[in-house]
């Protein structure tokens, strides 16, 4: 759900012209905020949310009372779909404002000065939009000149991060001929245009081959130390190399956020491998939180997360991320791990 009040042009170009009024395009100069930092002696970034909460039509809430605090690095956010990951980037970008509580940037109330935070802020939301008729280096200009960079800083820049996100070669061509993936990767690109301080990205290597998640993942990776970075994901495995804490989820409240190291600690000693008969799946579904299962000529090679032994074959491994996010959907939907 898009909150036209707190932006008047839409979410998929929110990234773009409405980060910044409309005098920045007859040439008002504004200084970022790692000039300011440099000036001021400041390099702290801190982004605190208390109290957090949106509510929708029909009196649902997509996020409620929510608390995290945050500091620089790249956080992950783990959740089922519906979850109230989407709505929580929405609000921190300025997208859409909150039913109640308060997100402070460096002390700052986000709703109260949404321009200052749009000019620190890179954005690449779920369902990014592009102008078809326009080629990769067009757009970029296009967005670029939105948030103050041009001349030869922006066609620097752009250049730059084509090659980064592997867009050299087809930089030429326009945008509504590119597979799924690569207009992706412009979304990252656009992202990352005026150097932000604040990153929100929300699925980011959704159509990425496995090379480019790679690429994207240690890209996050070098940006972290000086920027905080808001990286959500469906796939666990991006979240565990990129983030150096990770947030989980589940219905609009926040259930854990731990650093990795924190979050396997959760499940040490409750993670067991088995083989059964396919016949007994679905009576140890019942009874356990299951994680991974592929058939083999045995039977089933199933991964059982759980306080108890689930059989007495059943031999202790090595717990995961994934493990972890499992076990704490089922603890706060049932109360507990194992039955």
């Amino acid at each position: 759900m898009f909150d036209h009040q707190a932006c008047p042009v839409g979410e998929k170009f929110i990234s773009a012209t409405s980060y910044l009024p409309n005098r920045l395009l007859k040439g008002t100069c504004f200084i970022s905020l790692s000039a300011l930092c440099e000036l001021t002696g400041s390099t702290d970034l801190q982004l605190d949310i208390r109290g957090l909460g949106k509510r929708y039509k029909g009196d649902v809430w997509g996020l409620k009372d929510f608390n995290l605090s945050i500091g620089a690095g790249v956080i992950g956010l783990l959740g089922p779909n519906g979850a109230g990951k989407s709505t929580l980037m929405r609000i921190l970008a300025t997208v859409t404002r909150p039913t109640e509580g308060q997100a402070l940037w460096n002390g700052t109330e986000i709703t109260d000065a949404p321009n200052d935070v749009r000019k620190i802020l890179g954005y690449l939301p779920q369902d990014f939009g592009i102008y078809p008729n326009l080629n990769a280096v067009e757009f970029l200009t296009y967005l670029a000149a939105a948030r103050g960079i041009g001349g030869t800083a922006a066609t620097k820049r752009i250049n730059q991060l084509l090659e980064l996100v592997n867009l050299g070669d087809a930089r030429k061509r326009k945008l509504g001929s590119l597979s799924g993936g690569m207009k992706q990767r412009v979304g990252i690109a656009q992202a990352l245009l005026n150097d932000p301080q604040l990153l929100i990205v929300d699925e980011p290597t959704a159509g990425l081959d496995p090379e480019e998640r790679i690429r994207f993942r240690n890209l996050l990776t070098e940006l972290a130390g000086e920027r905080i970075v808001i990286l959500s994901s469906h796939i666990v495995s991006d979240i565990e190399a990129a983030a150096n804490s990770i947030a989980i989820i589940n219905k609009g409240h926040l259930l854990i956020h731990a650093t990795p190291e924190e979050l396997l600690q959760t499940v040490e000693g409750k993670v067991w491998e088995t083989v059964i008969p396919e016949s007994e799946m679905d009576a140890l579904k019942k009874t356990h939180v299951i994680g991974n299962a592929g058939r083999t000529s045995e039977g089933v090679r199933v991964r059982v997360i759980g306080d108890r032994q689930p059989r007495s074959d059943a031999r202790s491994v090595n717990p995961s991320i994934e493990d972890a996010y499992l076990l704490a959907l089922d603890t706060d939907r049932n109360g507990h791990g194992d039955a």
